[in-house]
């Protein structure tokens, strides 16, 4: 399997973040609107299919500004490898 260079770990992470999340907020959301079965299935499909395309940019685009506000109102720990600037 082909694998991508290091500088598309953030849109990688931001895609996966972004299916995991919606899938589930819109399987809870969907099942509390249909009992599980055919309907349910093509319903939560849709609903996250639209949820996904409209969260992606959001996540891939706030992520940074996100990451930049934690390390303003954090102090790393001595010897944190993981420090940036």
């Amino acid at each position: 399997m082909a694998r991508l260079p290091q500088r598309c770990a953030p849109l990688v992470y931001g895609i996966i973040q972004a299916a995991i999340t919606t899938a589930v907020a819109t399987a809870i959301a969907t099942h509390h609107l249909s009992d599980f079965g055919l309907q349910f299935l093509q319903e939560w499909l849709f609903a996250w299919a639209v949820s996904f395309l409209t969260m992606l940019p959001v996540v891939v685009f706030v992520a940074p500004l996100i990451q930049r506000c934690v390390l303003a109102l954090t102090v790393p720990i001595r010897g944190d490898s993981l420090q940036r600037r």
